[in-house]
């Protein structure tokens, strides 16, 4: 580790990790109903869905795929704002959640379950899961 991060910030990444093994534990991504995973970095948010039967992604969306990149310079009236919501944001979470969903319902995916990657269920992960849900994967 690098001397910048701070006992607070290890402290949180543990328990995040420790949090995420507790969902692992009983989370398990099948073939009829494969795992949607959400990961946060301080700059993208990523959602893969994975049979963890066969340890295949069947379907992946980030904030930094150019398509959701895309749409986030055209969100730019919908908030009011004159600059582009980040690919961090909220609006952000929603494009990955939708743009996830649609490409899973290609693959014939229509039911998951959830794993949020040891977050807490509000903000970006309720807003990737929201989306998802608005697009019709079902969990």
């Amino acid at each position: 580790m690098s001397d910048h991060v701070t006992k607070q910030m290890k402290k949180k990444r543990e328990r995040r990790e420790r949090a995420h093994l507790r969902v692992r534990s009983r989370v398990r991504g099948t073939e009829e109903r494969p795992r949607l995973s959400i990961y946060k970095s301080l700059k993208y948010i990523y959602a893969q869905v994975i049979d963890d039967s066969r340890g295949v992604t069947l379907a992946q969306a980030s904030s930094a795929d150019l398509d959701v990149r895309g749409g986030l310079t055209g969100a730019a009236g919908d908030t009011g704002d004159a600059k582009a919501p980040g690919t961090a944001s909220q609006v952000a979470a929603k494009l990955v959640g939708e743009k996830v969903a649609e490409r899973a319902k290609a693959k014939g995916v229509s039911k998951v379950v959830f794993d949020r990657g040891g977050y807490i269920y509000h903000g970006k992960v309720k807003a990737v899961a929201e989306a998802a849900r608005e697009k019709g994967l079902q969990f």
